[in-house]
């Protein structure tokens, strides 16, 4: 499986340094840790789309924080950066009473989710 030349496919939802530090800590690819740790997220964040839907009517203020927050870091290592900033934006955004509308923001997030998705899935693919 070559990051490299499939994360550069998708330069706006797949950062490739990410890819590349996450495939340094298994330098021959025998463990397949980057394809585990693709599998897993993409599993977590299946999961997290499906909670934020719950989340949003009504909206649960502290369970999207948290939410958010986690979905926040795990986005980063995979590279999926502007996802990322959108959960430090909704993290932000809930913290702040009151959390004003916050409709746009998580529509983005839902938006980004499904493009990281999808690119995670053809990662998986290849």
């Amino acid at each position: 499986m070559s990051f490299s030349a499939n994360a550069t496919d998708s330069p706006t939802v797949l950062d490739a340094a990410a890819l590349a530090r996450l495939a340094e800590l298994d330098p021959q690819g025998s463990a397949g840790l980057v394809k585990r740790v693709l599998t897993t997220y993409a599993s977590a964040l299946e999961r997290s789309r499906q909670e934020l839907l719950l989340l949003r009517q009504p909206l649960q203020h502290e369970p999207l924080r948290h939410l958010a927050h986690t979905l926040k870091s795990s986005s980063a290592s995979v590279g999926a950066l502007a996802l990322s900033a959108l959960c430090a934006q909704v993290e932000h955004n809930v913290r702040a009473q009151p959390a004003g509308d916050i409709g746009t923001l998580l529509d983005a997030m839902q938006a980004e989710m499904q493009r990281v998705a999808s690119a995670v899935q053809t990662m998986l693919r290849t």
